[in-house]
Parts: structure tokens; sequence; C-alpha cells
């Protein structure tokens, strides 16, 4: 099974634990693009964090065309997993893009699996009704 995992580039360290650990699972694993680039080492998590700040991530995404290239990602897997820990205070964040990715997994009618609960979020009703699977953080309930 191939799995697209989305979620924070600030969680950047933790989906490449989810990754190794889905791997030795068996799965086939997609990460985020950009967190690809920082795990090699092309652009630092910092860099990025300064780039959010600044407003000049959107000109890396563009560059990149990063939300397209993840659809593809997403289109060709199996399901998606959203790592959704806590960011800015707000336990189980779900930010744009991967609520973006939810949506394009939900429209492709591929499972969506959330790692932690749904969060409290102005967009918490829109999640619910794309009917993730919560594996409160527990990867073996990925089929």
């Amino acid at each position: 099974m191939k799995v697209a995992v989305c979620g924070s580039l600030n969680f950047t360290y933790e989906i490449q634990a989810l990754a190794e650990d889905l791997r030795q699972r068996g799965f086939t694993v997609r990460i985020p693009l950009t967190s690809e680039r920082i795990l090699r080492g092309e652009v630092t998590l910092e860099q990025i964090k300064q780039e959010k700040n600044d407003g000049s991530i959107a000109n890396r995404v563009i560059g990149y065309d990063a939300i397209r290239a993840y659809w593809e990602v997403i289109q060709s897997c199996d399901v998606i997993l959203v790592a959704n820990y806590e960011k800015n205070g707000v336990p189980n964040y779900i930010g744009g893009n991967s609520f973006l990715e939810m949506g394009f997994a939900h429209i492709a009618n591929k499972k969506i699996f959330l790692l932690n609960d749904i969060p409290t979020m102005l967009y918490t009703d829109e999640i619910r009704e794309m009917q993730p699977i919560v594996l409160k953080g527990d990867l073996s309930l990925i089929k």
C-alpha cells in the first residue's frame, strides 16, 4: 500500500519518523516535497520558517509548483496520513496545505487517516465531513 504523508513543514522530523515506521511495516511512503528537501540538506527548516514569517514561502511553492506536484503524489497513493501534532498552541493542528491535501484525497476517494484527533479550528466541520479515520497515534490501524 502506498501512503502519502501530509502535515506542516514544522513537523518534518516527526514526519520522517512516521515514514520510517510505516516503511518498516511494509508500506511505500511519500512525504511532503519540501520536507524531502529539508532532510536532504537543500534547505533548512529555519529557512522555511523564516520564509513563512516574511511571506516569501509562496515564491518557493510557486517555483516548485509544489501544490500541483503533491496532488500528483496523492493521486499515485492509496491513502493519506495527516501528521497532526500541536502547533502554535493548537492541539492536533491541521494547516491550510494539509487541509487542501485532505480535500484532494477526499475528491479522489482515498482513505484519509489522521494521526491524532480532529482539531478544533475554523474548518473542523469540513474536516469531519471528509470522514477521516482517527488513529490516536496507532499506525497499525492503517489498512
